[in-house]
């Protein structure tokens, strides 16, 4: 990973969610009303949030977690109940405290502690698991398999997480993006074919010792996501 391209995109996307997008990712997290486009998000997101858990156990107890990007808590809290006790990272400083707030009355059987920062940052220790839904998508294909490799240094069983597939649609949504003026634009996202990305992954020496298992799309309406699993042998 190149370290200046990478803290150069972490700002520009730290910059977005905090400046334009933070109210419509609040909205997500709730039930209320939203456009149709924002509808398909919401439930394209809620059915990758089901594919991630799926390949984690129900009872979680005893496994530290991270949430990578954990944006206003919702991964956090079923992690949380299934036992977990979680580390929720973000960048935006408001979306944690957003996810606090919305935690802070709830009885769960885990725990966890909300940080705004950089996931990759060593000062929060070493996890059973890493979960890192649509926290990657942002980032060029060797710096997300870095990033990875960075988390997989410190994780003893499992990473899942998700990254932009390449497909006509989401390629032709990043040729439009940058018709937009740079200050009216959302960190365009990097789409990767589903088998240059495992191959890099298997081919990355952090990687030495683990196995791919789900490598699956989620599509609905304007989401689109690829979920992929990483296991210790």
């Amino acid at each position: 990973m190149e370290q200046a391209r990478y803290i150069r995109r972490r700002s520009e996307i730290q910059d977005y969610f905090d400046r334009t997008a933070i109210h419509h990712w609040k909205k997500l997290a709730t039930d209320e009303p939203l456009n149709r486009i924002r509808e398909t998000v919401r439930a394209g997101r809620d059915r990758m949030r089901g594919l991630l858990l799926s390949c984690l156990p129900d009872d979680l107890t005893g496994w530290r977690v991270l949430d990578a990007g954990c944006g206003a808590g919702m991964m956090s809290a079923e992690l949380a109940r299934r036992g977990a006790d979680v580390v929720g990272v973000d960048l935006s400083p408001e979306i944690v405290r957003y996810a606090a707030a919305q935690l802070a009355a709830e009885d769960l059987k885990g725990s966890v502690t909300f940080h705004s920062g950089d996931m990759l940052s060593p000062e929060f220790g070493r996890f059973d698991a890493v979960v890192a839904m649509d926290s990657l998508i942002h980032y060029k294909l060797g710096d997300a398999v870095a990033a990875m490799a960075t988390l997989a240094a410190r994780t003893d069983r499992k990473i899942v997480c998700t990254f932009a597939p390449r497909t006509v649609p989401l390629t032709l949504m990043h040729m439009a993006g940058r018709l937009f003026p740079r200050s009216d634009r959302a960190p365009s996202i990097q789409p990767t074919a589903p088998g240059k990305f495992r191959k890099r992954v298997l081919a990355d020496p952090a990687f030495a010792g683990w196995q791919v298992g789900l490598c699956e799309r989620v599509k609905s309406g304007f989401y689109t996501s690829q979920a992929i699993e990483v296991s210790r042998l």
